[in-house]
């Protein structure tokens, strides 16, 4: 075997032996998860038999285990036989656990037995975040009005809007609750302010008044409102797993703050490429051309031009008359091509950002794997509207 073939095989045994990792901490979360969800919904101190009970588990229980139990989103590693998780259902990597791994070390590294405890902060934070984001996509989809969420009906199409908004919000006092560690729960709790201060704004889009604004203000103001919105929104989904992991680490500031503008960066290239998606349908699916009751959409926003037909949006706020002026705007394939190009340089430069505080090449795989279960949609986005353009 020449130098070459040695580096290539040493490389993907490296990324084997990084995936086998990845999928073992996947496995750990499923089964926290498992365990945190069978304590919820199944009581000792409450009788089976009882009226109570069974109210209990129909207005609560169960709508809690449909909450967390379903909607996977994203697959990223699915079921191998042999492999930490076996044959279950596809595992997710956590960010969580990535910043376990590249600030505590790797199970074949001396020394890891001494961060036991850390560990297990890390474990509860994992659990807390991933229920968060369900809690999350049970009251947003009724804000929203969406009724399918990852090809399943929402939450509040099978338990209704009361029992959905119950569910909800009784999940995010549970996961605080569980996460137990001051500086975590802390964490939380700004993420979900952060959350719901960013669906306010995407809701003030749906007003007559923030239309009116949006549509006046010039261009440099409605990607400066796009930005600040995603931020709070989807930025927020990528920052509160590392938050809270950072925070049980007690990491420094300084990567913190590396770290924090990195998921920054993450979250406005995964909010491109949704609005992208509105237009393409090889990713918008059933959704194309639907989005059109707001004006959070970048590519609206990026479109609002100063036009001189009477008709436009410049002087109507119809979603109809909208959804034609952008469909039918000379710039729009262009446009579409800038922004997913865009979206391509902000996931670089997040890597890119993280990378810097990795402490070696196994955590650097270790985040390519996580974050490109998404990431590399972005890239594929863009080459496709690069064939569609002809460019």
């Amino acid at each position: 075997m020449g130098a070459t073939e040695k580096v290539a095989d040493a490389a993907a045994q490296a990324r084997e032996a990084v995936a086998a990792v990845v999928r073992g901490d996947a496995a750990l979360l499923e089964d926290d998860l498992a365990e945190f969800l069978g304590s919820l919904t199944a009581p000792a101190a409450v009788s089976s038999q009882s009226v109570y009970e069974a109210a209990l588990r129909r207005s609560l229980y169960e709508p809690v285990a449909d909450a967390v139990g379903s909607k996977v989103g994203q697959e990223a590693l699915p079921p191998t036989a042999g492999a930490p998780g076996g044959n279950r259902a596809p595992l997710r990597p956590s960010m969580v656990y990535w910043a376990y791994r590249n600030y505590r070390g790797f199970p074949h590294e001396t020394g890891n037995e001494a961060f036991s405890a850390d560990l297990a902060v890390v474990r509860r934070a994992a659990v807390a975040v991933r229920v968060m984001l369900k809690a999350f996509v049970a009251i947003d989809d009724i804000q929203d009005g969406s009724d399918v969420r990852y090809g399943e009906p929402a939450l509040h199409v099978t338990h209704g809007v009361p029992l959905a908004l119950n569910t909800g919000s009784w999940l995010i006092a549970a996961v605080l609750r569980h996460a137990e560690d001051p500086a975590v729960v802390d964490s939380l709790v700004r993420a979900v302010e952060s959350g719901f201060t960013g669906q306010a704004v995407d809701l003030s889009t749906r007003t007559a008044e923030t239309r009116a604004e949006l549509i006046a203000a010039p261009l440099e103001e409605r990607v400066a409102y796009w930005e600040s919105l995603a931020a709070l929104k989807t930025g927020t989904l990528f920052r509160m797993p590392l938050d809270s992991a950072l925070a049980a680490l007690r990491v420094v500031e300084d990567e913190q703050d590396i770290l924090d503008v990195a998921m920054r960066q993450l979250g406005l290239a995964s909010q491109l490429f949704n609005d992208l998606t509105d237009f393409v349908p090889e990713f918008g699916g059933g959704r194309i051309h639907e989005d059109y009751d707001g004006l959070s959409n970048r590519v609206f926003l990026e479109l609002l031009d100063e036009s001189t037909d009477p008709e436009s949006p410049r002087s109507s706020l119809s979603g109809e008359r909208l959804k034609a002026y952008v469909l039918g705007h000379p710039k729009l394939e262009s446009t579409l091509l800038e922004l997913a190009a865009e979206a391509v340089r902000l996931k670089l430069d997040a890597k890119e950002s993280v990378y810097r505080v990795c402490r070696s090449d196994l955590s650097a795989a270790y985040f390519d794997l996580t974050i490109e279960r998404k990431g590399h949609l972005i890239d594929r986005l863009h080459e496709t509207l690069q064939q569609r353009s002809g460019t």
